[in-house]
């Protein structure tokens, strides 16, 4: 059931990035556009955290939007192994539209479900992660 949630969330976020006129990147890509809006520049394996990517994906990935102009890399300064990745100038704008975007996937996502129904079933699914991260 999860995979089959996160195909269909997926598939809408793709959409809903269509109605604001956004092809220039999808889903996932729009997730770490997200939180780097949100957060600020970070090592590329605290955005695997946040966003739920592997570092293996994530690190393709990030060359992509590299090289599209998305993002920009930079040594860490407090750790030479580590690569900081931060929003360029043009896409920190993105941050807005991906916050509609967010909103508009969460209200059709718990549409109907009342306040202690999304508790709880927030605290269920915190639970699995925790499990699955071992």
């Amino acid at each position: 059931l999860i995979g089959q949630i996160s195909k269909l969330m997926n598939r809408r976020i793709n959409e809903l990035l269509k109605n604001e006129d956004i092809s220039e990147f999808n889903a996932a890509q729009g997730t770490i556009i997200y939180v780097l809006s949100k957060q600020g520049p970070l090592a590329i394996k605290d955005i695997s955290v946040q966003t739920g990517l592997a570092k293996t994906s994530l690190t393709s990935m990030l060359d992509r939007m590299e090289k599209l102009g998305f993002v920009r890399k930079s040594e860490n300064e407090n750790d030479k192994r580590s690569t900081i990745i931060e929003l360029c100038d043009s896409t920190v704008g993105y941050g807005q539209v991906l916050e509609r975007v967010s909103e508009k996937m969460n209200e059709e996502f718990y549409k109907g479900l009342k306040a202690k129904e999304v508790e709880r079933f927030e605290a269920t699914l915190e639970k699995i992660l925790r499990n699955l991260e071992g």
